[in-house]
């Protein structure tokens, strides 16, 4: 590597370091990597320091070795939703997949990419992140509507839904002020904001699920550990029989609730 080229980066993870990247170092060799040019390089960075998501400002994030294309405003999708799909696809292959609440599309991507016979619908209720979802569900050849929940989808799709993949927010409205910075000023609130308890929309799923749901079909959600017990309730009060999965290593819940047979 050329001596300049080392000399801007290195003065690259000095601009982060000193804006709170905690890992300023791989930031810079990312954001190095990225630029077009030298004005799109200082664009970056200054983005960056501002405070953006570093994926808005690549315009990609990696979730579950799968590269997505992220923009501004729309959530960034969390590692410690993996368990989320590797629960999914532990219940491969299916029929037909319905990702609600599904931002960039990044799950329905994971769960579905192998599986070319399955039938892949999606939602979301922001333009922004229906617009990323059809990009990065492009070669799946996936059906992605702008609505809220189950409103926008085809009446065909009442009682086939094999897997519900309902990653709906659950923060308490009252917790969102204590999230990072880069996720509360740069993410549409909507998809942070589960109402007073975070269970708010997990609610409204539940009501109108088992309509959707094939015979023996199963919605996942995930959950903050504090809420699994009412979240269940919910989904038991819906006729669902729900159980949870846990990774203790990061702290992440996911429910499985099964319709009947």
């Amino acid at each position: 590597m050329v001596a300049s080229l080392v000399s801007s980066i290195s003065a690259t993870v000095s601009r982060l370091r000193a804006a709170g990247c905690v890992f300023a170092e791989d930031e810079a060799a990312l954001l190095h990597a990225e630029a077009r040019s030298g004005d799109h390089l200082e664009s970056m960075i200054a983005r960056r320091v501002a405070g953006a998501p570093l994926e808005h400002v690549l315009g990609w994030a990696t979730f579950a070795g799968v590269r997505v294309a992220v923009t501004d405003g729309v959530f960034v999708p969390r590692h410690r939703t993996e368990l989320l799909t590797t629960t999914a696809r532990s219940l491969m292959p299916v029929g037909t997949v319905l990702d609600l609440c599904c931002g960039t599309g990044a799950l329905g991507l994971v769960v579905a990419r192998d599986h070319p016979a399955v039938r892949l619908v999606a939602t979301d209720v922001d333009p922004r992140a229906v617009e990323c979802a059809r990009r990065n569900l492009a070669s799946l050849s996936a059906a992605v509507y702008c609505g809220d929940l189950f409103e926008p989808l085809p009446q065909d799709l009442r009682g086939t839904v094999d897997l519900l993949l309902a990653n709906v927010p659950y923060v308490p409205t009252a917790e969102i002020v204590y999230l990072p910075e880069e996720f509360r000023v740069h993410e549409a609130r909507a998809a942070l904001d589960g109402g007073p308890d975070g269970l708010d929309v997990l609610r409204r799923v539940a009501r109108e699920a088992p309509a959707w749901l094939a015979s023996g079909g199963t919605l996942l959600t995930e959950a903050g550990v504090p809420q699994l017990a009412a979240a269940r309730e919910i989904l038991s009060a819906a006729g669902l029989d729900p159980r949870v999965v846990t990774d203790p290593e990061t702290e992440t819940a996911v429910v499985a609730a099964v319709s009947p047979v």
